[in-house]
C-alpha cells in the first residue's frame, strides 16, 4: 500500500512539473495564499516569481499580470532552478497585450517601485527586477520610476551576469518623472543577444545601457524620447548589433560610450533621430562628465533628422490608445509598427 501511495504521489508531482507552468496575478482581488490560477490568482508578482523559481522540469513558465498597480517594496530576483533550453523562456507578461482587439492603455499592468537601495553592485542603487537567468522576457508592461526620495539611481530591469543571454523586452513602456519618480536607466543589461522591440522610453535619464559581452543585441521599432542624459550607453568593444526602425526624439545625447575611440561597425539605420539628439560622447572618469566626440567613428544609413515631431501625450480623462506614439508621421514610408507588434 505504501509503495502504491508513493507512486501516485510521484505521478502527481510529475504532472505539476509538466502542466502547472502558467500563473496569474491580480493586485485587486488576488491572494498570495491562492493557487495562482486564473480563477484564484496571486496578489503579488513576488509570490509568482518565487514559485516559478522553484519549478524543475522543462518548458516555458508564464506569469500573467492582470490590469492594476503593482508596487515593488524590494527587488524581485528571477533565478529559476529550471535550466531553459533555447526555445523555452520564463515570461512575465500582461494578460491583455497591445495586439489584442480589446486592449487599451488602462489595461496595462503598471509597476512602480518604492524600494530603498537594494543593490551594491558597482554602487548603491535600487533594482526592480534582477534577471539572474538566461531566456527571460517582459511583455506588455508599463514601468514607472522609483518614488523613494532616498534613491538616486533606479533601474526597473537589470541583468548583471555577462554570461547570461537572451533577455527580451517587448511592447513595454518605461515612463520616468525626474521630479518625483526617477528612472536612471530603464534597461541595464550585460550579456549577449538582448532584444528590445516595440517599446517606448519616455523621459528616463537613460533608456538603454548595454555594457559588457553584449554582442548580438537588437533594438527595433521603438521610441526613445526625452532622455536627459543619453538614449544609449554602450560598452567599449566593437560588437555586432541591429538597430533599425526606431524614433529618437529630444534626447540630450544619442550615444555615450566608455572610450573616446568609439568604433561601432554595425549600422544605425532606417530610423529618425530628431531635434538635438544627434550627439555622441564618452564618459570621462577624469573629468566626471560626458565629453562630446566631434567626429565619432560610428556608421549610419538612411537616418532622417527632420525636426518638429512630437508625441501624443495624455491630455484628457482617458489615455489615448496611441499614447506616446508620434502624432505626426511625415516620412514617405509607412509608420513602423511601434508598440503594436505589426
Amino acid at each position: 500500500m505504501k509503495k502504491r501511495f508513493s507512486l501516485t504521489l510521484g505521478m502527481l508531482m510529475g504532472l505539476n512539473v509538466l502542466f502547472s507552468q502558467e500563473y496569474y496575478v491580480d493586485p485587486s482581488v488576488g491572494l498570495d495564499t491562492n493557487a495562482g490560477t486564473k480563477e484564484q490568482p496571486f496578489k503579488s508578482i513576488n509570490k509568482a516569481v518565487n514559485i516559478a523559481n522553484q519549478l524543475t522540469g522543462e518548458g516555458n513558465i508564464e506569469i500573467n499580470l492582470l490590469p492594476g498597480s503593482y508596487v515593488l517594496h524590494d527587488k524581485i530576483v528571477i533565478n529559476p532552478v529550471r535550466l531553459f533550453k533555447s526555445d523555452n523562456r520564463l515570461v512575465i507578461k500582461a494578460y491583455y497585450m497591445p495586439d489584442d482587439s480589446e486592449w487599451s492603455p488602462e489595461l496595462m499592468p503598471t509597476i512602480q517601485s518604492t524600494s530603498k537601495n537594494n543593490s551594491s553592485t558597482f554602487f548603491n542603487h535600487s533594482v526592480g527586477f534582477l534577471v539572474a537567468s538566461k531566456n527571460v522576457s517582459f511583455k506588455g508592461i508599463r514601468f514607472l520610476g522609483n518614488s523613494n526620495p532616498d534613491v538616486k539611481y533606479y533601474y526597473p530591469i537589470t541583468k548583471e551576469d555577462m554570461e547570461l543571454e537572451n533577455l527580451r523586452v517587448t511592447q513595454c513602456m518605461f515612463i520616468g518623472d525626474k521630479e518625483s519618480a526617477k528612472i536612471q536607466g530603464a534597461i541595464w543589461a550585460h550579456g549577449r543577444h538582448t532584444v528590445i522591440d516595440h517599446t517606448i522610453f519616455y523621459e528616463c535619464r537613460n533608456a538603454i545601457l548595454l555594457f559588457d559581452n553584449v554582442s548580438g543585441f537588437r533594438v527595433s521599432n521603438s521610441i526613445i524620447s526625452g532622455s536627459y542624459e543619453s538614449a544609449f550607453w554602450l560598452g567599449p568593444e566593437d560588437m555586432a548589433f541591429e538597430f533599425y526602425n526606431n524614433v529618437l526624439l529630444a534626447n540630450s545625447n544619442l550615444l555615450v560610450g566608455r572610450s573616446e575611440d568609439l568604433k561601432y561597425s554595425s549600422l544605425f539605420k532606417e530610423s529618425i533621430i530628431s531635434d538635438e539628439g544627434k550627439q555622441v560622447g564618452y564618459w570621462s572618469r577624469e573629468k566626471g562628465e560626458i565629453v562630446l566626440i566631434k567626429k565619432p567613428n560610428i556608421k549610419m544609413k538612411n537616418i532622417s533628422t527632420q525636426g518638429s515631431l512630437h508625441l501624443i501625450e495624455n491630455e484628457d480623462a482617458s489615455i489615448p490608445k496611441r499614447h506616446l506614439h508620434l502624432a505626426n508621421w511625415t516620412l514617405d514610408r509607412k509608420e513602423p509598427g511601434i508598440f503594436m507588434n505589426q
